[in-house]
């Protein structure tokens, strides 16, 4: 396969795996265990998954992960459970809204760090690309949106959220450089698990579904939203930009609200809708200062 054919079909498989990963916040909210505990489900339950993807869809010629390689994906999967662990303790400290604006600041995080510490420059069209998306999450969430000191520590958290999603998304692109998504994930998805697991147990929260819908509930978090989801967004990974990987994902509070609206009768009017046109018009604006393949 070409690799002009796998960028082509990379920033379909990108955008797909964002709307996946917008049932999340859904399926947290519906699920009966705690917030973190419902992160560690999520890892745990798609662990088994990923190892035999990887034992049966990786060919045995495939480079290995070195000690050193998996380490990152490990040190990955550690920034992956920070980000799950704030953002669900977020959502109850401040207003959804708040919570979703602030925990997608993401790309800006990313963007300067790969600017100023790796040297990776982006020119003024990306720029402006980026603040048209975040303006457009902003207008997104503008109704429900609360400031003031009752909300000042569940901001910080879900900002701190960004920051650690930035890292798990950097030390993906650099792992997806030279080794399969599902490696990736699996690691990932290992170290990660290991780390929410005290964390929820700590926090003294229900820890098994009451239910077979609660089971039914994580399984769909684990299969549909990680696996497929955020497993699509580690395979486009290795074939975009960081920067402009981490600027589409904001297709996913767009696709939240979606969701909400059509599963939890949430309210999704002309404003929603103008701030997912605006999101994704900033997002074709910073596909436009991608370096065009080769015919």
């Amino acid at each position: 396969m070409s690799t002009s054919r796998i960028s082509g079909r990379a920033i379909p498989g990108l955008v797909l795996g964002a709307t996946l990963i917008g049932f999340a916040a859904i399926i947290v909210r519906l699920t009966d265990v705690g917030p973190t505990a419902a992160g560690f489900w999520r890892l745990m339950l798609a662990a088994p998954l990923l190892y035999t993807l990887r034992r049966t869809q990786i060919p045995a010629e495939a480079p290995k992960p070195q000690s050193r390689a998996r380490a990152l994906m490990l040190v990955a999967g550690l920034f992956f459970a920070g980000d799950l662990a704030l953002w669900h303790r977020s959502i109850h400290l401040t207003s959804v809204a708040n919570s979703t604006l602030l925990s997608n600041l993401s790309p800006v995080f990313l963007a300067l760090t790969l600017h100023f510490g790796f040297g990776e420059k982006h020119v003024r069209r990306f720029w402006i690309g980026l603040a048209l998306a975040l303006a457009g999450a902003g207008w997104l969430v503008a109704d429900s949106l609360r400031i003031g000191p009752e909300t000042a520590f569940g901001d910080l958290l879900a900002a701190a959220t960004a920051v650690f999603y930035a890292g798990y998304q950097l030390l993906v692109s650099r792992s997806r450089r030279v080794y399969s998504a599902l490696d990736v994930m699996f690691w990932s998805s290992l170290a990660g698990a290991c780390a929410l697991l005290p964390l929820a147990l700590l926090a003294g929260e229900t820890l098994f579904p009451q239910s077979a819908r609660g089971w039914l509930l994580l399984l769909a978090l684990a299969w549909v939203v990680h696996v497929g989801g955020q497993g699509l967004i580690a395979w486009a990974q290795a074939h975009l930009p960081a920067s402009f990987a981490s600027v589409t994902l904001l297709v996913q509070p767009v696709a939240a609200a979606v969701f909400a609206w059509l599963l939890l009768n949430e309210r999704f009017g002309l404003q929603q809708a103008i701030g997912g046109v605006i999101i994704l018009a900033g997002i074709l604006l910073c596909r436009t200062a991608l370096p065009q393949r080769p015919k």
